[in-house]
This record gives C-alpha cells, sequence and structure tokens, in this order.
C-alpha cells in the first residue's frame, strides 16, 4: 500500500508538473498573437492617419482689404484670422464649390465694381453674403448681396410679385456698390464700409461712438460682424492661392458663364414657357438666367421696357 501510494503521489507531481510546463509554453505564444493582432490594428491606425492629415496653417505675414493693412501684429487679429483660414481650409466641399462659382460669376461683378470705383476685394463679400448664389435669408435679404427689400427700393429696384431685381446679378452689384460708396464717405476706410454692409451705418457707428475708437479693428462686436471682414480676408487668401491650402482641380473642373443675348420686352408676357420655345429654350433655362422674373407670367401694365437674357442656342438644346 504504501508503495502504491508514493506511485501515486509520485504520478501526481509529474502531472501538475506537465501542466504547469504546459502552461508556462501556452502562454507566451497566446501573448504574442494577441501583440501580433494588436500591433496589426495600430499599423492600420497609423495608415489611416497617414492618408489624411490635418495641419496648422501660418497666417501670412501680411494681409490687405481694399489696400488698408491688416494689424496681424495684434494677438486677437492673429487668431480671429486663424480660425477662419483652418474653418474654410477644412470645409472643402464649401471651398471647392466656392471656387468654381467664382470662375462663372466673378468676371460679370468685377467690371461692375470696377466701373463703380469700389474695389475688387468686394467681390469677397459676395462670396461670404450669398456663396455666389441665390440666397435668401431669414430675415428675408436676397440674392448675391443679400439686399434687404427696403434696402433694394430706396436705390431703385424693383420689387414686387413679378420681378425682383435683387435677383438681378448685374442690378443688385451696382446697388450693392452704391451702398458701400456711401459707407466709405461716411466712415473713411473700406473696411468699415464692408462691416456696416452687414451691420448697418447705424449699428456700427453707435458701436464706433460707444467704445470710443474709430477703426473696425478696435471694435468688440457681436459674434456675425466680428467675424466678417475675417471671413472675408481668408476667402481672398484660399481663393486667390488655393493650392497653397489643398484645392487641386483643373480649368475643366470650373464653372464657366453661359453667354447670353439681351431681349427687349416692353409688353405683358402672358406665359413664359410659350415665350421661351420662341428662342428653343425651356422654362427652366429662361428663369435659371433671368431669376428676377419671379412668376409664369410678367404684368407688365405700365409697358415697362425690360432685357431678358436668353442663352446662346449652341449651349442648351430645349426638351423634345
Amino acid at each position: 500500500m504504501k508503495l502504491v501510494k508514493n506511485l501515486l503521489m509520485g504520478a501526481g507531481v509529474l502531472g501538475i508538473a506537465a501542466i504547469s510546463i504546459n502552461a508556462v509554453q501556452e502562454t507566451p505564444y497566446k501573448e504574442s498573437q494577441e501583440q501580433q493582432q494588436n500591433e496589426k490594428k495600430t499599423d492600420k491606425d497609423d495608415k489611416a492617419v497617414k492618408d489624411y492629415n490635418v495641419y496648422a496653417l501660418p497666417v501670412p505675414e501680411k494681409m490687405d482689404f481694399a489696400g488698408e493693412e491688416v494689424p496681424l501684429h495684434l494677438p486677437d487679429i492673429h487668431e480671429r484670422i486663424d480660425r477662419e483660414l483652418l474653418v474654410n481650409t477644412y470645409w472643402q466641399s464649401n471651398g471647392l464649390l466656392l471656387l468654381k462659382r467664382a470662375n462663372k460669376y466673378f468676371p460679370v461683378i468685377e467690371p461692375i465694381l470696377a466701373e463703380e470705383g469700389v474695389p475688387d476685394d468686394f467681390k469677397y463679400l459676395a462670396v461670404i453674403e450669398s456663396g455666389l448664389t441665390q440666397a435668401v435669408s431669414p430675415a428675408r435679404a436676397v440674392g448675391f448681396w443679400q439686399i434687404m427689400k427696403g434696402t433694394g427700393k430706396d436705390y431703385k429696384l424693383e420689387i414686387n410679385d413679378n420681378v425682383d431685381e435683387r435677383y438681378h446679378i448685374e442690378k443688385s452689384t451696382r446697388v450693392a456698390s452704391k451702398y458701400l460708396k456711401k459707407s466709405k464717405e461716411k466712415f473713411g476706410t473700406w473696411t468699415l464700409a464692408a462691416a456696416a454692409f452687414n451691420a448697418g451705418d447705424r449699428g456700427i457707428q453707435r458701436q464706433l461712438d460707444r467704445q470710443k475708437v474709430n477703426d473696425y479693428y478696435d471694435l468688440l462686436l457681436g459674434e456675425e460682424t466680428g467675424r466678417y471682414i475675417f471671413r472675408i480676408l481668408a476667402l481672398k487668401e484660399i481663393m486667390n492661392n488655393p493650392k497653397k491650402y489643398g484645392f487641386n482641380f483643373e480649368d475643366k473642373h470650373l464653372y464657366n458663364h453661359v453667354p447670353t443675348r439681351k431681349v427687349k420686352v416692353d409688353t405683358a408676357v402672358s406665359d413664359f414657357a410659350d415665350f421661351a420655345k420662341e428662342f428653343d429654350i425651356n422654362y427652366k433655362i429662361l428663369k435659371l438666367h433671368n431669376p428676377w422674373l419671379r412668376e409664369a407670367h410678367l404684368n407688365n401694365a405700365s409697358r415697362k421696357t425690360y432685357y431678358i437674357e436668353i442663352p446662346d442656342k449652341k449651349v442648351y438644346i430645349s426638351a423634345k
């Protein structure tokens, strides 16, 4: 019995030793597998990071708006332009759309600003106001320049159920130019004139008087007007140097202005769908090129003369 007991005890010890050895051998293998899986996951994550990177952007050493220098040496000014450069650079889809639309609409806006004696930089004001679209704001400001109804009427734009010339790019650009020149005369700088386009002459004058300063960059303003000039500056910088900010495209990717001719109309038009067919286009195309025509007809009881834009026949083919 004692011998059997000793033999069993020996066998038990050997069994425990074998299990322990096996456990010691298995553990490093399992750990190695987990480690390899973690390393693979890390490599995969690293690859994702390498495929897309977000970079801090250097603020230009010098910037100006309409020839007026931006005081970038001031810490808050530096931070505010840095913010707008980052926001607009990394909102890539919007930035690319702005670049595409600018190629189509800047050739319309630029010569009007020049004729009116307004600096070319103000085309970027239209960019931040509407994204170069016929936008309507919650306050019912309308068009590329976001003109309010009262302002439009003050500057002799026709605004009624049939016609709203705030949607007319050429006419609204001239109104915006006149408004800006008036503000420049009042405040003495184009920068304050631009701010007044957003906040109104009275709003800007009230803040200048209350804060006892005479410069936009010295004013403490609300969020919208406080960012306004910096958004213009950022878009000007990015749109003038698109590749520097990661926007890559070819000329063929940009939108182009469609050639049109003006057709004189001094009578009522009962149906613009029929009118469009006379020029081998459809109603949709007619309204796209004349967004200021607000209804499907034109009353024109006063027999006023209008000029309707008709695109080149080669560009569009009317629906059959």
